[in-house]
């Protein structure tokens, strides 16, 4: 199933951003609210907050091109890939934030971790779509073409995407991804730098980070401007704040 989506999204006119983000601030109020709590907010919910707030920015980001017509999205959903286990195999699957622009930073966390818990042995469960496996290779290409159109499946599942895969890697890494999104966002590793601030040199943690934009839709300055505002949401830990 993967090798054949990769094969229809290799298509895409995709421009990528890759940056790294000062995290410290964020991380330092997550810690704090589990010491509050006893909660460990999930970083990728965090992320999801943020990019919520910052597409409602850029309301026509969330959109996807549907014959000759540009289809604009009322309401935002967040495909997240997640990582659960599926007989003792580790195994990617997409869940859908829906309305996502509406919604907390804990009901965004609540949503992932009920999604990462949920026992299923079958690949699809997340997402109701287990009978894909069954379908055969040709058909399937076919099927991820016309899925790509559908203004029902985009409203269900999203045109804006997270996946936080790159995370699992303990050296500076970032993942250059191809995907059916208009905007992705790729997460990638957790590492510490020292940077100079005031005079002073101080260690900050910094996350790797790749933003993929459907280059058809998007051009280079709004996501340039885009960018700016995503990654000052992402270093404020506004979200964090306001669960404390």
């Amino acid at each position: 199933m993967v090798a054949v989506s990769a094969s229809v999204t290799k298509e895409k006119n995709a421009i990528h951003c890759i940056t790294e983000v000062d995290i410290t601030e964020p991380r330092k109020l997550i810690k704090q609210y589990f010491e509050k709590t006893g909660t460990k907010l999930s970083f990728t919910a965090y992320l999801v907050g943020s990019l919520a707030k910052t597409i409602t920015l850029y309301p026509e980001f969330n959109s996807f091109i549907k014959g000759n017509k540009l289809i604009v999205l009322d309401d935002l959903t967040i495909s997240v890939l997640i990582e659960r286990e599926i007989n003792g195999e580790k195994v990617p699957e997409p869940i859908g934030i829906n309305k996502a622009q509406n919604k907390t930073l804990i009901e965004i966390h609540n949503e992932i971790r009920r999604a990462q818990e949920l026992k299923s042995n079958q690949i699809g469960s997340l997402s109701n779509y287990s009978w894909i496996r069954f379908i055969p290779k040709y058909m399937l290409k076919l099927f991820i073409r016309i899925a790509e159109k559908n203004i029902n499946l985009a409203e269900k599942y999203g045109k804006v995407s997270i996946t936080s895969v790159g995370m699992f890697s303990k050296e500076a890494v970032w993942f250059v991804p191809h995907g059916s999104a208009t905007v992705l966002l790729t997460v990638g590793s957790i590492n510490n730098k020292v940077v100079k601030i005031d005079n002073a040199f101080v260690e900050k943690e910094h996350l790797c980070l790749t933003v993929s934009f459907d280059h058809d839709i998007i051009d280079g300055a709004p996501a340039a401007r885009f960018m700016n505002d995503l990654i000052n949401e992402i270093k404020s830990g506004e979200n964090i704040e306001k669960c404390i």
